[in-house]
C-alpha cells in the first residue's frame, strides 16, 4: 500500500497491524490521530516502530515473540550448513550445464561436526540454534548483554564469552541481537578481522548488525570463509558486490517464512490487537507502561 494512502486510511482507526516494511512514527500517530490504541506488529523485531513516541502518545506496543523461534532456528542452520558445504554454488554450477567429473578436491567445503559454534545474542532464537548445535557434537560459545543462568548454561552446554573472544574461537558465528544503537555495525571491519579465516559468520537478525561493505571487503579478501545472510543493511536492497560472491549464500528475509510460523504471527498479533481493542492487556505488549496508565484513568 503507497504510504500517503495507508495514512489517510489510518484515521480514525483505533487499531493497526504493521509488518517490518512500514515505518511507525510521528506521521504515522498523527495520521491515526488520537483515538489509536494500539499498534501490533506482525513479527518479534520491532525497530521500524519509535516505541518512544507510541508511549507518550498512550499507544500500546506489541510484537509476536516465541512463535517464529523455531522456524528463523532452522533457516539459521539451513544458512549455516549451505555456506559450509557450498550448497548455493554447487546447485548455479550443476544449473549452468558445466561440464564436470568427480575429482578428490572438487567443491571441498568445511566440516560442521565437532566445531565452535559462538551464538551471539542468547534470547530465544539463539539459544534454539545452540540446541540443534549438540546435534552435531559442537563446542558452543555465546555473547549476550545479560550472560545466562548457569542452570541454562548447563543444559545447553554453552559457556560464555566477551564477543571479540567469541569471534577469535568459532568456526561458526551465526547472530541474534536485536536492533539498536548499540548492535548497529556491531560486526564490523575490525570484528571480522577477529574472526578466524576460514570461519563463517551467519546473519539471522536485523541488517544493520553487520557492516555490510567491510563483510564484502572480508569475503572477497578471504579475511573469512563464507557468510550466510538472511537480511541485509539497507533492505530490500542488495549490495552489487555482495551478489557477485560465490561465498555469500542469501536469502530474502525468510527467517519465518514457514506456514505454521507466520499463521502463528498473524493469531498472534490479532490477539493483541483484540485484546487490546476490549480492554484487555495484550499478551506480548512491549510498552506496558502504557496499559497500566491506561488502567489508572
Amino acid at each position: 500500500m503507497p504510504r500517503n494512502r495507508l495514512l489517510q486510511d489510518l484515521r480514525g482507526k483505533a487499531g493497526a497491524i504493521t509488518v517490518m516494511t512500514e515505518r511507525v512514527d510521528d506521521e504515522f500517530l498523527a495520521a491515526a490521530g488520537q483515538g489509536l490504541v494500539i499498534v501490533a506488529n506482525f513479527g518479534v523485531g520491532y525497530d521500524h516502530i519509535d516505541v518512544p513516541a507510541c508511549t507518550r502518545r498512550g499507544v500500546m506496543v506489541s510484537n509476536t515473540p516465541d512463535v517464529l523461534t523455531e522456524a528463523t532456528a532452522d533457516l539459521t542452520w539451513a544458512l549455516l550448513l549451505a555456506t559450509a558445504r557450498r550448497v548455493g554454488e554447487g546447485e548455479r554450477f550443476l544449473r549452468s550445464r558445466a561440464a564436470w567429473v568427480w575429482e578428490p578436491d572438487f567443491m571441498l567445503g568445511m566440516d560442521v561436526y565437532g566445531k565452535v559454534l559462538g551464538v551471539v545474542g542468547f534470547g530465544r532464537i539463539g539459544r534454539a540454534v545452540a540446541r540443534r548445535a549438540r546435534g552435531f557434537g559442537m563446542t558452543i560459545l555465546y555473547h549476550a548483554r545479560a550472560r545466562a543462568t548457569a542452570e541454562v548454561e548447563r543444559d545447553l552446554g554453552a559457556g560464555y564469552r566477551e564477543l571479540d573472544d567469541l569471534l577469535a574461537e568459532a568456526d561458526f558465528v551465526t547472530l541474534h541481537t536485536d536492533l539498536s544503537l548499540e548492535t548497529r555495525h556491531l560486526i564490523d571491519a575490525d570484528r571480522l578481522a577477529r574472526m578466524k579465516r576460514t570461519a563463517v559468520l551467519v546473519n539471522a537478525s536485523r541488517g544493520p548488525v553487520v557492516d555490510e561493505a567491510a563483510l564484502v571487503d572480508a569475503l572477497r579478501g578471504g579475511r573469512i570463509l563464507a557468510a550466510g545472510l538472511d537480511v541485509f543493511e539497507q533492505e530490500p536492497e542488495i549490495d552489487p558486490e555482495l551478489l557477485q560472491l560465490e561465498n555469500a549464500v542469501i536469502t530474502p528475509h525468510v527467517g519465518s517464512a514457514t506456514v505454521e510460523a507466520r499463521l502463528a504471527m498473524a493469531l498472534l498479533a490479532a490477539e493483541n490487537l483484540i485484546a487490546a481493542l476490549e480492554g484487555r492487556r495484550p499478551p506480548t505488549i512491549i510498552n506496558p507502561e502504557v496499559w497500566e496508565r491506561r488502567q489508572s484513568q
